[in-house]
């Protein structure tokens, strides 16, 4: 066999990364779920210089509930603050909840999974019965359990690791029970590839369990799970909007479902204000939307089946 010198297996790398490109940007959706992404990003990251800092007092100007104006571009909410602040600022907070928890989310998905798949038996058997306890429940509804419990214990004063503490158990709770969906992907992708023979001269040469996993594993599920692992994030930034808007989030710290709660504790359906609701009932729609059509472009590319279905 001959064997690739560093020249080729740079050129072998720069042509399926090209190729990665031509068929993900060639995918009808991928486009304009990027774009969608770009520009929120763009807008969580830099809140401050777009719209100035986060206003949480009440205004003395008196406009209250006045609708879009190009003095107030999303009009102002019951209190005289507007919305287009709150809605940019309120992009940073959801956004980092559905990353960060998606991230632990992933992480124990891709344990627990790679885990099971692996090792078989009764490690498999138990692995995966906790499994279909959080795969059958669904993670909302552990979250709206846990949630409440875990604030009361712990306090809403101070910060934890740089979060305040209602934003901080909504990450963790998030994170810690939906990753079910992602293990069942990664035990049967690694049922498969563990008969794979460079799986078995791996173990012939001596290669430990934990080395095989990480570094003979891992990479070739990194595609499947880049592909759910988006629509991961779409489910986590529903779940943090619903238990915001039940009271969980933190009004110092808005997000947009804190920003739904707060329209409905005022009234703005009834009122007419419509775009006290409806601007961040669509931020999460189309948010939510982008991250979908992302996950389905990264699967289509990824999966060869699925792209020879017409």
């Amino acid at each position: 066999m001959t064997k690739l010198t560093a020249e080729s297996r740079r050129h072998l790398r720069t042509q399926a990364i090209k190729s990665f490109l031509r068929r993900f940007l060639g995918h009808n959706g991928a486009w304009l779920g990027l774009l969608a992404l770009a520009f929120f990003l763009v807008l969580a990251a830099m809140p401050g210089a777009l719209v100035g800092p986060l206003q949480t007092a009440i205004t003395a100007t008196g406009d209250f509930l006045i609708p879009p104006s190009t003095q107030h571009l999303l009009g102002t909410d019951e209190i005289g603050r507007d919305v287009l602040n709150l809605i940019v600022h309120g992009a940073r907070t959801s956004l980092t909840i559905a990353l960060v928890s998606t991230v632990i989310s992933l992480i124990v998905g891709i344990t627990v999974g790679m885990t099971s798949g692996y090792y078989g038996g009764r490690i498999d058997a138990w692995l995966m019965r906790t499994t279909d306890f959080f795969f059958v429940i669904p993670s909302f509804v552990l979250a709206l359990v846990i949630t409440p419990v875990v604030l009361e214990v712990i306090g809403r004063g101070g910060d934890i690791l740089g979060f305040r503490p209602s934003l901080f158990v909504i990450i963790l709770v998030i994170g810690s029970t939906s990753w079910a969906f992602v293990a069942r992907i990664v035990r049967s992708q690694t049922l498969s590839l563990r008969e794979r023979q460079f799986v078995e001269r791996a173990r012939v040469v001596g290669t430990n369990d934990l080395n095989i996993m990480v570094h003979h594993l891992l990479p070739l599920l990194v595609p499947q799970v880049a592909a759910n692992g988006a629509l991961v994030v779409a489910n986590a930034i529903y779940t943090e909007t619903a238990l915001s808007f039940l009271g969980l989030g933190d009004p110092l710290q808005p997000s947009w479902g804190t920003l739904l709660s707060l329209a409905e504790r005022a009234g703005a359906a009834s009122s007419g204000a419509w775009w006290y609701f409806g601007a961040p009932g669509l931020c999460v729609l189309i948010v939510s939307l982008g991250f979908v059509l992302v996950g389905n472009a990264l699967d289509d590319t990824f999966n060869p089946r699925r792209r020879a279905i017409p």
